[in-house]
């Protein structure tokens, strides 16, 4: 195990922070609440190569992790030199000039999958640092003006499809789901042998320093990234792996209870709505979306389940909830919206393309961006109704940013910002 390298820096906690700016903000992988949702009214409907892109900024290396954004800051991730040099890139929100590009450490290359990158983490920011990590598992923090606030290395990462969730911030900690597989001489074990070696990981964001670490029980290999579910005062983290889906205390990372999926590499993050945890993605048969009740306690099986859909369900994407509807688009681009109470299909049509990228809601409507990076913007209502389709003629698998009327795009080459001039 390497050291953790320590650099004191004073931190406020997110949620101290936050709350007056995140209308304005994307700190996170799909935004403020992890959901999809923006708050942003003033949202462009058309654009393309050549029509309302106020910047195009060519970025280094590969890396799908997805643009964040936090005031006149958007920071990236990256990895140059074959994937062996992780870099932090923070660019200027209002004209795409570079501020600042810092490579945080190197890492070894090892085994991904070819629509995964070493640098597919994404970042999140509480407005004074942001925290990143890399294929390898590696941590590092940055203030804004650049500088390595810490790194941590001492939790190595391994996976048959490499490294895909991202990062959440809740309450001073940095939390993290390490779903991989065993590179030991069976490579089958963690990625369609179910192992207990998955666990979830907090560190302090203050120092780096890990507070702690809860082993998941029999699972297997999955990328999605947790989310937080608050009622009634009281918060639960929310994670779905491999064979199950499961609620933690975040701060002291006590398992609380754990409901049982199908499937390994599950892609697809969990999304909240109505009191329900619905879940998605999976390979081997038999993965299907699901919606289990959210709250009990210990080994609840399948008792919670309100209902399974075996009808559109996202490999890749994931799926956002809106007004009591459930809108999915499976990688082969079929987008459904289903009724989030009863798993029933509402509607069921063709995009076209294949998609990566998870979709945002804004303004009363959708957006869906395919791998071809073509967004098609749909009216979030009962019925299909395209109001756009807009092609930037780049490729891409990152999930957009919104933030102050502006759509930040992360493509195989670059950060393009759209938005009305």
């Amino acid at each position: 195990m390497k050291p953790v390298l320590i650099v004191p820096l004073v931190l406020g906690a997110f949620h101290a922070c936050a709350p007056a700016l995140l209308g304005a903000n994307w700190p996170q992988f799909r935004g403020p609440t992890g959901q999809g949702h923006s708050t942003e009214k003033r949202v462009p409907l058309s654009w393309s190569a050549t029509s309302n892109v106020l910047w195009r900024t060519t970025l280094p290396g590969e890396g799908w992790s997805s643009p964040i954004v936090w005031g006149r800051h958007v920071f990236v991730t990256t990895a140059t030199e074959s994937g062996a040099s992780c870099r932090v890139l923070a660019i200027d929100a209002k004209d795409g000039n570079l501020r600042w590009e810092r490579e945080v450490f190197r890492q070894p290359t090892r085994k991904k999958e070819t629509r995964n990158s070493y640098a597919t983490p994404t970042p999140v920011t509480d407005g004074r640092r942001v925290y990143t990590c890399f294929g390898d598992g590696s941590f590092a923090a940055l203030t804004f003006d650049g500088k390595v606030a810490w790194t941590n290395r001492s939790h190595p990462f391994y996976s048959q499809h490499g490294l895909g969730t991202s990062l959440v911030l809740h309450d001073g900690l940095v939390i993290m789901a390490r779903d991989g597989s065993s590179d030991g001489p069976d490579k089958l074990v963690g990625w369609q042998k179910p192992w207990d070696q998955s666990f979830l990981l907090a560190l302090d964001a203050a120092t780096g320093r890990e507070k702690w670490r809860t082993p998941r029980g029999l699972t297997r290999i999955a990328h999605g990234t947790p989310v937080l579910w608050r009622q009634g005062g009281r918060t639960q983290l929310v994670s779905e792996t491999g064979d199950v889906v499961q609620g933690f205390d975040p701060a002291s990372g006590r398992l609380l209870w754990t409901s049982r999926v199908a499937g390994e590499g599950k892609v697809p993050s969990p999304i909240l709505g109505d009191g329900l945890v619905f879940t998605s993605g999976g390979w081997g048969g038999k993965a299907t979306t699901k919606a289990f009740r959210l709250g009990g306690e210990g080994d609840l099986g399948e008792s919670h389940l309100q209902w399974e859909q075996k009808k559109g369900m996202p490999t890749m994407s994931s799926m956002l909830h809106l007004d009591g509807r459930l809108f999915a688009v499976t990688d082969g681009g079929v987008a459904t919206c289903m009724d989030a109470r009863t798993g029933n299909v509402v509607w069921q049509e063709r995009l076209g393309g294949n998609f990566s990228a998870s979709p945002v809601a804004a303004a009363g409507r959708l957006y869906f961006t395919s791998d071809a990076g073509i967004t098609t913007v749909l009216e979030a209502g009962p019925a299909f109704r395209v109001l756009a389709r807009n092609e930037l003629g780049e490729s891409l698998q990152a999930s957009p940013a919104l933030a102050d009327g502006r759509w930040y795009i992360r493509t195989s080459g670059a950060l393009v910002c759209v938005g009305g001039r």
